[in-house]
């Protein structure tokens, strides 16, 4: 039996990972008691081939969202393959997707506007978040970039084994949140200072070719793969399912691009779950 508990702020995709789940083979639940999960494991714990996804967040009780980090530990719960997933976005974020919505807040009342709501709400969520083993940002994500992340990230029930996320970045508009490890190629040689490259991404054979002389770029490449290839599977042996490599240059166009392609293309002949995702070129046409 396998189980995804999906956590987060209001706002943040719950409902959308929920949806896709149920879409490829999971039994949905939303906003269960989590001092339930005991006794929905215990009583399905036989079914080797049913997936849950259960979705539990700030309309749980306090009380009952204290005891997840000790519920997390109980034999019943502990004998199937239990993962919590938090997602959550910038209060900026929330709070323009709640206007555009149009939706009331859970926790807002006369005496809490939203803002307020959006940071108690994390507060009360802290429980999870500590016992979560993946974290994902959605606050650049639109609908369909979070479906398909959620799709092939966390929907593969046949082959569960590690599943890995390349994600290129600019350092100027901030790290990515979810990352757990980030690589910086700022120190290689730019193509924005090459005139004819410059309007260029990573994903061109312009920029390929240009990176792909280098042989400091190169070198950097070498070292990178070959550490992951040495200590992805000492992750793997940990019980880690998700792992979110960043890696990231001035801008996030061109060398951050360069080498997460190259990473996605040569870690998926390795783990059957690779990602590639290219965050400043969301929306872009190259």
């Amino acid at each position: 039996m396998r189980l995804l508990i999906i956590s987060g702020r209001s706002g943040s995709g719950k409902s959308t990972a929920l949806h896709v789940l149920e879409d490829i083979g999971f039994t949905c639940i939303d906003n269960l008691p989590a001092s339930l999960l005991p006794e929905l494991c215990e009583r399905n714990a036989s079914f080797a081939d049913r997936n849950y996804a259960i979705s539990i967040d700030a309309r749980n009780t306090a009380s009952d969202l204290e005891l997840l980090p000790n519920l997390m530990q109980q034999p019943a719960i502990k004998r199937v393959d239990c993962k919590a997933i938090y997602l959550d976005a910038d209060d900026d974020v929330l709070i323009k997707r709640f206007s555009e919505t149009r939706r009331k807040h859970p926790l807002t009342d006369e005496q809490t506007d939203l803002r307020d709501a959006i940071t108690k709400e994390r507060h009360l969520l802290k429980p999870i978040i500590d016992v979560a083993e993946l974290t994902i940002d959605t606050s650049d994500l639109g609908f369909h970039d979070l479906r398909d992340l959620i799709k092939n990230h966390l929907g593969n029930a046949e082959n569960p084994g590690l599943a890995l996320l390349f994600q290129s970045f600019g350092f100027k508009y901030g790290i990515p949140k979810d990352a757990d490890m980030v690589f910086d190629v700022r120190c290689l040689p730019n193509p924005h200072w090459e005139p004819d490259l410059r309007a260029l991404t990573g994903n061109d054979p312009g920029i390929i070719d240009f990176l792909g002389s280098k042989p400091v770029v190169d070198s950097m490449y070498q070292d990178i793969s070959q550490y992951l290839q040495k200590w992805l599977p000492c992750f793997e042996a940990d019980n880690r399912s998700y792992v979110t490599i960043a890696v990231g240059c001035t801008g996030g166009r061109h060398r951050s691009v360069y080498f997460c392609n190259k990473l996605t293309q040569d870690m998926a002949s390795k783990l059957p779950n690779v990602q590639c995702r290219h965050r400043e070129l969301r929306g872009s046409s190259g």
